[in-house]
């Protein structure tokens, strides 16, 4: 049996979960070069990502006590995790589309003890329809975050997707997606401007200098049904040790900027970074 840190394929792709220099007990997966998740097995609430870190204070808004929550691609399941701990008892419902990377994950990285968390294997839009009807109107917190490689297939980029992902929300319940982009952000912008067509309440949470297109990076929006946490969010972002903006109301329909909302039709995928960002 090969050890659990040992390379493997992912896909046409090549997998390996790489150990932390910087922090004992920690380690990465890494997915063709491209780190795809950072998990601390010793203490799953330190968050090492900045997408992450701004989706867990997100949840951290959320209202107190377990809650109902659907991941959309599973990486190493650093959030499930994440949940499992600060938020005991919370019933957790995981898309992913490669069997044999949360098998090895699982191996090399167990679980919380305790932690309730049931994977589902296939295409995340297609599993996701195929989810209990009477899970639809009940998840607090939906997590987006999709990638084939460094890049986000277009299929789950469009108002149709997004509004099945919304058909699964409660009343107050919120969904974070993770949207990566380089100069200009032109996908970017078309996924806040989607998104906001689907949902009445919607932010785009990253740090300065992403939000003023000056390199590839990643951007969190942020929605929901009923009203964001918005007057807890500013405070609790900035003073984050990679600390980031929000950006909501009249600020983000300028961010915006017209942007035509995606549609199956007209969907691509998110760009293809430059090696160099992940030092490759």
């Amino acid at each position: 049996m090969a050890d659990a840190f040992d390379g493997f394929r992912v896909g046409a792709g090549y997998a390996v979960v790489e150990p932390d220099r910087h922090r004992p007990g920690s380690f990465t997966l890494v997915v063709d070069g491209t780190p795809q998740s950072h998990v601390d097995l010793e203490d799953p609430t330190h968050l090492a990502f900045e997408y992450i870190r701004r989706i867990g204070h997100a949840i951290d808004l959320l209202p107190p006590g377990p809650v109902t929550a659907l991941h959309l691609g599973a990486g190493a399941l650093t959030l499930p995790r994440y949940v499992a701990v600060t938020r005991p008892g919370s019933r957790q419902q995981v898309i992913e589309l490669e069997r044999d990377l949360v098998d090895h994950v699982r191996d090399a990285l167990p679980f919380p003890r305790g932690a309730s968390i049931r994977v589902r294997y296939g295409d995340a839009r297609e599993v996701m329809e195929k989810l209990p009807a009477g899970l639809r109107g009940t998840v607090d917190l939906a997590v987006v975050d999709v990638f084939s490689g460094a890049r986000t297939p277009a299929h789950v980029t469009s108002v149709e997707f997004y509004r099945s992902v919304a058909s699964f929300l409660s009343p107050t319940g919120m969904v974070a997606v993770n949207v990566a982009d380089g100069a200009g952000l032109a996908f970017a912008r078309g996924q806040a401007a989607t998104l906001q067509s689907v949902l009445p309440s919607v932010a785009a949470v990253a740090d300065t200098g992403m939000l003023k297109g000056r390199r590839f990076g990643n951007i969190v929006l942020l929605g929901s049904p009923g009203e964001l946490p918005i007057a807890d969010m500013p405070r609790r972002y900035s003073s984050d040790p990679l600390p980031s903006k929000v950006v909501h109301g009249a600020e983000l329909r300028a961010f915006i900027a017209g942007a035509p909302i995606v549609t199956d039709t007209t969907a691509v995928g998110s760009p293809e970074p430059n090696r160099s960002v992940f030092g490759a």
